[in-house]
């Protein structure tokens, strides 16, 4: 049977933990054939990133323009914007975008910024899933989310603004606030003691994403995410690679 496409906006990981990478090792995983619109080139590893370089708007278009007229995907997720420009293009083809996944990515794992508040905003306007984590949430709405309170007025907020659906992840913690056709909805979940975390919003968005693809409806398809993310925490538990945060394990446990 042929499977369904999916595909990610985002920047690449020279350490192939988090964006691009991990984006497509998780459509992988789950079943789906994944394309790619690369935003940019990082250089970075599990200790953190050394350097950007945006991918220019006008290659960034012809990227979108020959997977769309080709392989029509059936949901796209978005990570890594960068330049606002980027972030104006994108939205300005969002009607040719399906079951669109916005992950805000505005800090790495090790605490590099790689985009500002202001290279996500225009798509907010839009209507997608949005999944910041607590900490870009708290950029987004412009004051302090640390509290699952917090982060359900922030869900609130933010998808009052366009997306219509907000997931504020609670990272560490695993409670997850889903806000959704005005309902607010808290996920609990078992944390996962790791040091191995880096990639896991990506992977998070990305998994949501194929859910989305494959027919379901949003609260399953977050629940379906957010137990992949956890089995994929659980099986790169006990790696030794790098000296920073590491990857997920996005296929062992499958096999």
């Amino acid at each position: 049977m042929t499977p369904r496409v999916v595909l990610t906006i985002a920047g690449s990981d020279s350490g192939g933990g988090a964006g691009i990478q991990a984006d497509l090792k998780t459509f992988a995983a789950l079943g789906v054939y994944g394309v790619s619109v690369l935003t940019a080139v990082t250089a970075q590893n599990t200790l953190g990133v050394t350097a950007i370089h945006p991918v220019p708007v006008d290659v960034v278009a012809a990227q979108l323009d020959a997977v769309l007229g080709d392989l029509a995907p059936d949901a796209v997720k978005v990570g890594m914007i960068g330049d606002p420009a980027v972030a104006e293009l994108i939205a300005s083809r969002a009607g040719e975008l399906p079951n669109l996944v916005v992950d805000p990515v505005l800090v790495a794992t090790s605490g590099s910024r790689l985009s500002g508040v202001d290279a996500v905003t225009p798509l907010l306007a839009y209507r997608c899933v949005l999944t910041p984590n607590r900490q870009e949430a708290g950029a987004l709405v412009g004051r302090r989310v640390t509290t699952v309170a917090e982060a359900a007025d922030a869900a609130a907020e933010l998808a009052a603004r366009g997306p219509g659906a907000v997931v504020v992840t609670g990272s560490e913690s695993a409670v997850d606030v889903l806000h959704a056709d005005g309902v607010t909805t808290v996920l609990d979940g078992d944390p996962v003691p790791s040091g191995n975390n880096h990639g896991s919003g990506c992977t998070f968005s990305s998994a949501i994403a194929v859910r989305l693809a494959q027919g379901d409806p949003l609260p399953v398809a977050v629940r379906a995410a957010k137990d992949y993310v956890g089995r994929a925490l659980a099986g790169s538990r006990d790696w030794k690679l790098g000296a920073g945060p590491g990857p997920l394990d996005h296929f062992g446990f499958a096999h």
